[in-house]
């Protein structure tokens, strides 16, 4: 059940996995207030229990804890700044910012919404929307200590771990580490599979095996299912990070170029 010091909850932005997270939020118990801009998400979410409202600002008149799931970070200054959301949130509210942005955006907001007693939070999600489904994916949390204790009961509805790993921005930056990995991961995953069909080896019982040795990973354990969909997103950014930082990422860079040739069949073709 929804902890006493949080029971109502907003989403603003109802696809794939805004629609998750609210879902996830009414059936531990909290009242859930959503909104998107589209009439089929909107549809979509009110047979999940969700109460729709008719904009961002009347779902923050019914929040404390305000998770935003949209596109990009035009879309979560649209939001935040100039939907009237601040003018109708109370203060001790928070907002929470799920979707995958530049950490300075994040910082830049927090800053913003400071006078009016309201905190921000970052929160990106790894791990894939089956995980989303299951009301199972890791929360990277970035944000002041009471913020982040404010949503993380909101957090949990639909994670298995929230990890709050410093200030506002820092859990932005930890999914940008994190898919990193993951890409890099996935194009050396790709390369061997491709030699190994080459000799004739049965991918399915290698994958199997590898699982058991050093060269074990997750994306390999997962092979097929991985769309890829995100991935020169998700290098862009990374890779805009290090620039700015002026970090030399050379095998990054050489990620970013091969990730543009990954996709899910490509990726499948490699299996019997």
């Amino acid at each position: 059940m929804a902890q006493d010091n949080v029971k109502r909850t907003g989403v603003i932005g109802l696809g794939a996995m805004g629609l998750q997270m609210g879902r996830h939020m009414v059936s531990k118990g909290f009242d859930v207030y959503g909104y998107d801009i589209s009439a089929e998400a909107r549809q979509r979410a009110e047979s999940h229990g969700i109460r729709i409202c008719a904009s961002v600002s009347d779902t923050g008149k019914s929040a404390e804890v305000v998770f935003v799931m949209v596109a990009n970070d035009k879309q979560i200054h649209d939001v935040i700044e100039r939907s009237g959301l601040l003018d109708v949130l109370t203060r001790g509210a928070v907002i929470a910012i799920a979707s995958s942005c530049a950490p300075e955006t994040c910082r830049m907001l927090a800053k913003l919404v400071a006078p009016n007693g309201i905190g921000i939070v970052d929160v990106p999600l790894v791990l894939g929307q089956e995980a989303m489904d299951n009301g199972q994916v890791v929360a990277y949390v970035g944000g002041d200590d009471a913020s982040v204790a404010k949503a993380r009961p909101a957090i949990e509805a639909f994670s298995k771990q929230v990890l709050h790993v410093g200030d506002v921005g820092a859990g932005q930056i930890t999914k940008s580490i994190n898919n990193m990995l993951l890409w890099a991961c996935m194009v050396a995953n790709f390369e061997c599979l491709s030699l190994a069909k080459k000799l004739g080896v049965d991918n399915s019982r290698l994958i199997e095996a590898l699982g058991h040795g050093s060269g074990a990973n997750w994306s390999l354990s997962r092979w097929g299912k991985s769309t890829g969909k995100w991935a020169e997103k998700d290098m862009d950014v990374a890779l805009e990070l290090a620039q700015d930082a002026k970090v030399p990422m050379p095998l990054a860079g050489l990620v970013d170029q091969l990730v543009k040739h990954l996709n899910q069949e490509r990726m499948k073709a490699l299996l019997p």
